[in-house]
């Protein structure tokens, strides 16, 4: 079962899909040094993206991008989680810089100043949201910014940030009038991370073999003119990468679970128990159907969902949707994958314990499914009631 795409989607789908077969699947048990891509298979990525016309794929046309809306970049999502080859997040080196919607906000000078020089690969970026208390809750964040005449002094911490180490400036959401919560009392600063009062306090290896950062921000001096829109509309100017990083995670399940799929299926086939295939085995048989069941269900509810985004009308809840069944699949999948393989799917040999983990975190990132299904229920019982 496949879902209709307009012909320059399918294309896109069959280039990707094409790159991921011949670039990244041969060399996916190697690519990786520790957390990162090994620097000299970045660059040949990226020349090999770019001959074949994927570079900057998600940045608009004004900025010298494609501007490829929700839609393709949810193609682009599954078919490179078909492979383990890259960091599982961010896809960051083969496609070029990529900025979140965020900064297409900023204005003139901002642009000149953080945005420009990030598109042209010579600033690195950080968003920085959640805090030890302050995850799935952004409304009761506790790092606060005060204003003082022509700037903010900010207090806080945050924690569980990528990318805080190479970051060249960051993107902090702070509470400027806690009293409000997440409902116009939270703002988006532009920090430069030399400034006086920035501290990186710790760094947390994950499972997923990534590192995060926690930071400290201790009677930080930002200028008022750092600000990124009015004050107060931190969480409203950030709702366009929060729909767009829920629909990754739910791409990047969805591609785990083709690939299981593929896997499963070949491996069924020629793996021989008791003088019969694995694949006439009715247990086998059901992992198989369910997965290829459920993978045809969120590949199209993804793809309905990046086009309503992509008119400005999809609504919160059905993000909600899309990211917890679709994750919640990726998991299964790649559980079921593992269950097929036997001992071998336990082993490193293969990418299966990899896209277990990597699945297994997105259940969390980007909000987890039991907030999401929390949310979903208020929704419902407001429909309904």
């Amino acid at each position: 079962m496949d879902v209709e795409l307009p012909e320059e989607y399918q294309m896109l789908r069959e280039t990707v899909r094409r790159f991921v077969d011949r670039e990244l699947i041969p060399i996916e048990l190697e690519s990786m040094d520790g957390p990162n891509l090994r620097p000299e298979i970045r660059t040949e990525l990226e020349r090999k993206a770019k001959a074949i016309g994927l570079w900057m794929p998600d940045v608009p046309e004004e900025y010298g991008g494609q501007g490829l809306g929700l839609l393709g970049m949810t193609i682009i999502w599954q078919e490179l989680a078909r492979s383990i080859a890259l960091p599982p997040r961010p896809y960051r080196g083969i496609f070029g810089p990529e900025a979140k919607p965020l900064l297409y906000h900023l204005n003139p000078e901002q642009k000149e100043k953080y945005l420009f020089p990030l598109l042209r690969g010579e600033k690195n970026t950080t968003f920085a949201q959640t805090e030890p208390d302050a995850g799935a809750d952004p409304g009761s964040m506790r790092t606060t910014a005060v204003r003082q005449g022509d700037h903010y002094v900010i207090n806080g911490s945050k924690r569980f940030i990528s990318n805080a180490a190479e970051a060249d400036f960051i993107q902090l959401v702070a509470a400027t009038d806690r009293s409000k919560g997440s409902r116009g009392g939270l703002s988006v600063f532009l920090v430069d991370t030399d400034t006086p009062g920035f501290k990186i306090t710790r760094k947390t290896i994950k499972m997923m073999g990534d590192a995060t950062y926690e930071l400290a921000f201790d009677n930080m001096k930002v200028p008022v003119e750092n600000m990124v829109g009015p004050e107060g509309q931190g969480m409203s100017l950030a709702q366009g990468w929060l729909t767009a990083g829920r629909l990754l995670q739910a791409s990047r399940g969805l591609g785990v679970a083709q690939r299981c799929i593929e896997m499963g299926a070949s491996y069924a086939k020629q793996r021989v128990t008791f003088g019969k295939p694995l694949a006439d085995r009715q247990a086998v048989q059901f992992m198989i159907a369910d997965t290829f069941m459920e993978h045809a269900i969120g590949q199209s509810y993804v793809f309905q969902s990046a086009v309503k985004a992509d008119q400005g009308k999809l609504a919160r809840h059905e993000s909600f949707v899309t990211k917890v069944f679709c994750t919640e699949l990726g998991f299964r999948a790649a559980d079921r994958c593992m269950q097929i393989h036997g001992g071998m799917g336990l082993t490193k040999e293969l990418p299966i314990y990899k896209m277990w983990m990597d699945s297994r975190s997105f259940l969390i990132t980007e909000g987890p499914v039991e907030v999401m299904r929390a949310t979903l229920a208020r929704e419902i019982f407001r429909m309904y009631g």
